[in-house]
């Protein structure tokens, strides 16, 4: 009875909270949504309960394109931890959002030697365990 060697720890996941679940919801709809603070005129990404910088109680979820800029990025050629064994190369970046912010994602859909800092990327609305995850692919 030994054990099976392709089995793979599943991927985490991440796990909604109730500040961020506004977020969640809306890449379920392939949507993206974010706060935005009228106050100090300012997009606000992690999701969270008052405005950085000024505290104020104003945010607001608002819906975004999602289009932005590769910010950075990285070619894990290893895995990062045992669940991505089979996915490598895995393509983390950053993004940056037209509208300010920046998320932490990972790129689909890549060749890893045409990527750019700077390069115009748009969101892909990855389905997965119930959960919508936001990757991203370069644009044409």
């Amino acid at each position: 009875m030994g054990m099976i060697p392709h089995l793979r720890p599943p991927k985490p996941l991440p796990e909604p909270t109730p500040v961020s679940q506004p977020y969640w919801d809306a890449l379920a709809e392939h949507k993206i949504r974010i706060q935005y603070s009228p106050s100090s005129d300012q997009w606000v990404f992690y999701p969270r309960t008052l405005a950085p910088g000024t505290l104020a109680d104003d945010l607001e979820w608002r819906e975004i394109s999602g289009a932005g800029t590769l910010y950075t990025f990285t070619v894990a050629d290893r895995p990062t931890a045992p669940p991505w064994t089979d996915a490598v190369p895995q393509l983390l970046a950053v993004v940056e959002w037209d509208e300010g912010p920046r998320v932490s994602t990972e790129l689909v859909d890549a060749d890893p030697s045409q990527l750019q800092v700077g390069m115009r990327v748009e969101p892909v609305f990855c389905d997965e365990d119930g959960i919508t995850l936001l990757r991203y692919r370069p644009r044409n």
